[in-house]
């Protein structure tokens, strides 16, 4: 029997067809399927504008997706707020789909993992806040969901409360035109955990950052459990105040790298496996060394297969895996750099040639494009010192050196900042 989740994937396989992805990726990103009953459709999104341009313009092609995959009318009900299988309410539910047990545990996670398993057992006792940081798609908002369903589990009355960084800011912004700040305050201020997913999001902004720095005050002097999730750690978060920065290293930081081969092997496995999908070995290993970097995109493949072979009839084999990693880059552009991707943004950004770029000289118009760009590999791509050292022809303590002294650059200036921020747009884009 298909699950919600089973059946909002073949949704979204079919909106792929009638919806450019920048449609997909700005509205239904963060869209969860809760409930299928009564031939209707329980959705969920965590942000009230999104549901708002869902209801306008897309509830209909939602419903003409179901009605292709079920040949009946299957009615579509959009809902906001805190989430229903998360967020503390009356509805005694677990976030089901991402628990301690689903989360596939490797060298690169194994940490971060049993942090967040201490964490979730014994709140507010060890390690407060914790921080996870690591790149997009490694499993940060997993573990955090994970947290939260065995605190839901084990103390029921608790409140939990998760918000993503920018979200709070835009909470703020509308809860200062409509002259409810105290609603505001209470919401946060008085909850037993938590979560705060992509906290890096708040940095740059001082009112947002004041109202941040008195609320977690506040739930830390009162022995409530703080989780927050980032791209990076806090004293790389450049914008971020002091006082921030000081309090959010007081607990625990505990980061996640990208997978290695094993790690991604049992990932696919898994989703498959969950999918009731069989994949030949070939393909699962194809899959394995294609995409080195993102979990998220891993799933995401093993969902694409399942779409075209149910909803195409397409034979399972290389030619079908070949062609959904090839839409899943293109869905996801930039989230997957190589170095001479990152060699050629360098490049035309400081008009060097790339062949200066991975040469031997010395002077100072080819010096800081080659540490920007072994900065920004670091950054980007799950290759280790050593092996950046060899796309640059260099030893790994000269590639930690270049490194070093962009991070010095960045404290330093907010010139360099800028120049980071625009080539990572630049790859990305």
């Amino acid at each position: 029997m298909n699950t919600p989740a089973d059946i909002w994937n073949m949704v979204l396989g079919l909106l792929e067809k009638r919806l450019q992805p920048v449609t997909i990726d700005a509205w239904f990103d963060d869209l969860t399927a809760v409930e299928f009953k009564d031939d209707t459709l329980l959705l969920h999104t965590p942000d009230k504008f999104k549901k708002e341009i869902i209801d306008q313009r897309y509830l209909q092609t939602i419903k003409d997706a179901l009605r292709d995959l079920f040949s009946a009318e299957i009615d579509v009900i959009v809902t906001t707020g805190e989430a229903p299988k998360l967020a503390r309410d009356n509805d005694g539910g677990t976030y089901d789909e991402y628990t301690f047990e689903q989360f596939i545990v490797g060298s690169s996670n194994k940490f971060a993992h049993a942090a967040a398993t201490a964490v979730a057992n014994n709140p507010a006792k060890n390690y407060n806040p914790l921080f996870i940081y690591g790149q997009s798609g490694l499993g940060k908002t997993h573990l955090m969901y994970a947290i939260a369903s065995v605190v839901r589990r084990d103390h029921p009355s608790y409140r939990i409360v998760y918000i993503k960084g920018e979200d709070f800011t835009n909470e703020l912004i509308n809860a200062i035109a409509e002259g409810q700040v105290q609603e505001f305050r209470d919401k946060y201020r008085l909850a037993d955990l938590f979560l705060v997913d992509d906290v890096q999001f708040i940095a740059g902004k001082d009112r947002t950052q004041e109202e941040f720095f008195h609320t977690f005050n506040a739930l830390y002097e009162a022995h409530k459990q703080i989780v927050l999730t980032s791209d990076r750690p806090p004293k790389e978060i450049h914008t971020l105040e002091d006082r921030l920065q000081t309090r959010f290293e007081w607990g625990l930081l505990a980061d996640i790298q990208p997978p290695d081969y094993e790690t991604r092997m049992a990932i696919i496995h898994v989703k498959a496996d969950s999918l009731n999908v069989n994949l030949p070995d070939e393909i699962v290993n194809y899959i394995a060394t294609t995409i080195t970097s993102n979990v998220r995109q891993l799933e995401g493949t093993v969902k694409k297969i399942k779409a075209l072979h149910d909803l195409m009839e397409r034979e399972i084999d290389l030619e079908l895996a070949q062609e959904a990693v090839s839409d899943i880059f293109k869905e996801n552009p930039g989230l997957n750099p190589t170095p001479e991707m990152i060699l050629r943004e360098v490049s035309n950004y400081y008009c060097t040639p790339v062949e200066k770029l991975r040469g031997s000289g010395r002077s100072k118009d080819t010096v800081l494009p080659r540490q920007v760009a072994m900065y920004l590999v670091r950054q980007l791509t799950d290759y280790s010192l050593p092996e950046i050292g060899k796309v640059f022809s260099r030893d790994h303590t000269t590639v930690l050196h270049s490194i070093n002294k962009v991070e010095q650059y960045l404290r330093e200036t907010s010139e360099m900042e800028n120049v980071i921020k625009t080539l990572k747009a630049n790859i990305r884009g």
